[in-house]
């Protein structure tokens, strides 16, 4: 919300108590603050891509704020005015933070004006009140924007809507969020023709996609919105942490550093310590606490912790009350919280763009330079860090490109315009092909979706509860039930976690029973919680707790103190890596005069593989072949992320086992794969019984990849997926909710029956594109067959090689309690570097 000062004499369409705002502060607006606001005062809708802190949130509400002022307070007697400004924003924390902000803002120039936040933190109460009297600027995200289109007063709420702001436009419209927001800009069009939005962004790979995202697309159109581009900023302080310790030769927690990531927090006023997934954020804010000799205020914030604790770490930094934060991606999108000069990113951030984004938490401000501090969490992750560094200093970008809409997407849509109101099939199927994402969708698929929400499908038509809406005499399609309004708005949205727990804390026992409970501190997996027994412990929410049982839909647990606990292991899972990161950190192996940038046991590492195996060249697909114990092993090099390792591992599992080779199984990582049998594959490779060329040949993306996903517990889980954003399954119901089990059982059942009968089911479309896509990255394993085709290298080794080490350490790890684990797996890593090296 920032602005600096520039040269430039206040003119325009910025009225006078907006640049005595300005000067009040020393400041003055900034040339792109003024260009958006001519803009969208001759009614153009924009997208702004400007670097962090070049005031984009500002220039976004700048046309809003303007027209608000102009338009003044409704006279007594007149009808309660629609929301005049809507913002969307993918996270609730940066909309309340926006709020903070703003408020203050409008508070300064002297506006007349209400806002408000509307998220799934926002109580009942709050939630009818302002339907009743809306604000005129409302703060929401896409699941509550859905739920907003779907209400009987749509109409009359959006009636005086003049704009929609869309901050971090790239990272909504990348998922199926983002399509349903798609569709809910669509419905606000219908409601309110003359909408302008302005999509505000800081780093795009395509900005034309955007363009188009913004604005009412047509069938042979594809009209863009305008667009304007900020460059500049200062250049950022970025290292990578140098530690005396040995960095892992595999892993996730980079605990090695944890001396170095405390001096730094001491160093600085704030840091923001960001890592990839929920349990390492966890065990990361454990293992500060634990060597915090200064007790210095550190908190922790991720989207599993109770909305309570979440609000004060926010309100807390936002007062400059603490000295550092441990998150997820949470906070990793456009939080500008008081005196945060230090983001240290535990782990490879796994995105060019990511990295962008999150250390741009830092000095926000656009002529200060953030400063941060990458810290790998194991050999290759060095790497990977050094490529995202370079990338950020080269403005390159790496944002997913857009997809398709999806079809479980469009038909939870479908449901939710009918509790609305009424529809007509081709009044709608024009406002759904209006938004880009479903532009192409032909009438034949939108009619299948259609009747896929009145009677489930073909095979699923005998059964009642599978129809939702029904086709009246006057040719309008409506809900059958009052009953389904109700379910609707229980389970809209398309953000699936794994099933989850509350964790209440208890507080002392009685003859057994439970006697007294405390505070709910958050959710937890229900999966974690089933493998516990009584009296295991675990942290959560930054405490050590004790499990005593399950209640219902409630994990009880009571404080500990245990040296050993257990971790949470939730579902988030980490990014994939990016196609650019990737192309990036297989070149930097293949260039020696590179390595010179590394840390010296990172650089000898790749020496002795050199001189040992082989490094491979540009283009290149090594694959290394040697026994070790009873086994035989091939381990191959593609750098292509872990789940188009994980496909392609299964693929070649399955063609080696039809050329006799006898795999027993396989483990992928983001840079490796290692599979392993009892034929001796390095020989029959040299005696012609296996040919590389075959075995990677580009058709295994046909029959093999349909028989495998065909019987494979991965299509079961993407289909579940589907099938609950769908709405054919409902996760929830009034006074009741389903667990995860019977969620499972409900979808697998429902599976078996389309795959039986109807193969070719609307939802069966949906999970196989899923699929495709997401948990098996088939088109990434395509483009890595393509590129290798003829330029496999094969390296028959006696035993395991240097590059091969932090694979193999994946394979049969057993759980070894305590400080053991670490200490055996570390000397068996360390006994095949020093073989290798004396061979």
């Amino acid at each position: 919300m920032t602005a600096r000062p520039a040269p430039l004499t206040p003119s325009g369409p910025l009225p006078e108590r907006f640049h005595a705002w300005f000067a009040g502060h020393g400041w003055a607006p900034r040339p792109h603050q003024l260009d958006l606001l001519q803009r969208a005062e001759a009614g153009a809708s924009v997208l702004l891509i400007a670097p962090t802190g070049a005031g984009k949130t500002l220039a976004g509400f700048l046309p809003s704020l303007v027209d608000l002022d102009r338009r003044g307070r409704p006279k007594p007697g007149t009808r309660p005015r629609g929301v005049h400004t809507l913002y969307v924003s993918p996270l609730k924390a940066l909309a309340t933070d926006i709020a903070r902000n703003l408020e203050k803002l409008v508070a300064e120039i002297g506006l007349k004006l209400t806002m408000e936040t509307r998220t799934g933190d926002t109580s009942q109460v709050r939630r009818q009140r302002q339907k009743l009297k809306p604000p005129d600027i409302l703060l929401t995200t896409p699941e509550q924007l859905a739920l907003l289109i779907a209400g009987k007063d749509a109409r009359q709420f959006f009636s005086d809507l003049r704009y929609v702001i869309f901050d971090e436009l790239h990272s909504l419209v990348t998922s199926k969020r983002g399509h349903l927001l798609s569709l809910g800009l669509a419905r606000l069009r219908t409601l309110q023709p003359e909408i302008q939005t302005i999509g505000l962004s800081a780093t795009v790979a395509e900005p034309d996609d955007l363009r188009q995202w913004l604005v009412l697309q047509g069938r042979n159109a594809s009209p863009l919105s305008d667009l304007i581009t900020v460059s500049g900023g200062a250049r950022p302080d970025i290292r990578i942490l140098t530690s005396e310790e040995r960095v892992p030769w595999r892993g996730h927690t980079a605990l090695y550093a944890m001396p170095e990531i405390y001096a730094a927090i001491q160093a600085h006023k704030t840091t923001l310590l960001f890592v990839n997934t929920r349990w390492q954020a966890e065990l990361l804010f454990q293992e500060l606490w634990r060597i915090n000799e200064d007790t210095l205020p550190i908190a922790l914030h991720h989207g599993s912790l109770d909305v309570g604790q979440r609000r004060k770490v926010e309100a807390a930094m936002a007062d400059n009350r603490l000295r550092a934060v441990v998150a997820t991606s949470t906070l990793d999108l456009g939080i500008d919280w008081g005196d945060v000069d230090l983001v240290v990113h535990v782990g490879a951030p796994k995105g060019a763009s990511r990295l962008a984004q999150r250390i741009g938490r830092s000095n926000h401000r656009m002529d200060e330079p953030s400063k941060a501090i990458l810290v790998p969490a194991n050999r290759f992750e060095v790497m990977e860090c050094q490529a995202a560094l370079d990338a950020n200093y080269l403005g390159a970008q790496d944002t997913p490109p857009l997809r398709d809409g999806a079809l479980d997407v469009l038909a939870q849509h479908v449901l939710g315009m009918a509790v609305a109101e009424p529809f007509r099939a081709d009044d709608l199927f024009a406002e759904v092909t209006s938004a880009a994402p479903y532009r192409d969708l032909d009438r034949e698929t939108f009619d299948r979706v259609i009747d896929f929400v009145a009677t489930g499908g073909y095979a699923l038509r005998v059964y009642e509860r599978y129809a939702k809406i029904k086709l009246t005499e006057d040719g309008t399609w409506r809900i059958a039930h009052p009953r389904i309004a109700q379910q609707y708005r229980m389970n809209a949205g398309t953000i699936l976690e794994a099933p989850m727990l509350q964790v209440r804390l208890i507080r002392g026992r009685s003859k057994g029973a439970i006697a007294r409970r405390g505070p709910i501190l958050g959710k937890i997996e229900e999966g974690f919680v089933e493998a516990l027994s009584p009296g295991d412990t675990f942290t959560f929410a930054g405490r050590v707790l004790r499990f005593e049982t399950l209640h219902e839909n409630q994990c009880l647990v009571s404080k500990a103190v245990d040296e050993d606990p257990k971790i949470p292991a939730y579902a988030g899972g980490k990014f994939p890596l990016t196609t650019y990161l990737a192309e990036q950190v297989r070149a930097m192996l293949a260039d020696p005069d590179r390595w010179q940038a590394l840390p010296e046991q990172v650089s000898d590492w790749l020496e002795i593989q050199q001189r040992k195996s082989l490094i491979p060249g540009p283009g290149e697909l090594l694959v290394e072949t040697f026994p070790n114990g009873r086994m035989h092993h091939m381990v191959l090099y593609p750098f292509e992320g872990r789940l188009a390792h994980q496909t392609l591992g299964m693929l070649l599992t399955r063609r080696l086992e039809k050329a006799r080779a006898k795999p027993l199984g396989f483990v992928a990582t983001d840079y490796a794969i290692s599979i392993w049998g009892r034929g001796p594959m390095g020989a029959m490779i040299a005696d012609g019984r296996l040919s590389l060329d075959d075995l990677f040949d580009e058709d295994m993306l046909g029959d093999d990849l349909e028989e495998w996903m065909a019987d494979s517990w991965l299509l079961k889980r993407t289909f579940r997926q589907c099938a609950v954003i769908s709405g054919l399954i409902e996760k929830r119901h009034p006074g009741q909710e389903k667990t995860g089990r019977q969620v499972t059982v409900s979808a697998d059942l429902i599976y078996d029956v389309l795959r039986s009968h109807e193969p070719d089911h609307l939802l069966m479309r949906a999970t196989w594109a899923d699929a495709a896509t997401g948990l098996l990255d088939v088109a990434r394993v395509a483009d890595l067959l393509g590129r290798i085709k003829h330029h496999i290298v094969h390296k028959d080794l006696k035993q395991v090689s240097p590059l091969a080490v932090p694979v193999m350490l994946e394979i049969g790890r057993e759980r070894v309690v305590g400080e053991a684990r670490d200490e055996l797996l570390a000397q068996a890593a360390e006994d095949a570097m020093i073989a290798a090296a004396l061979e």
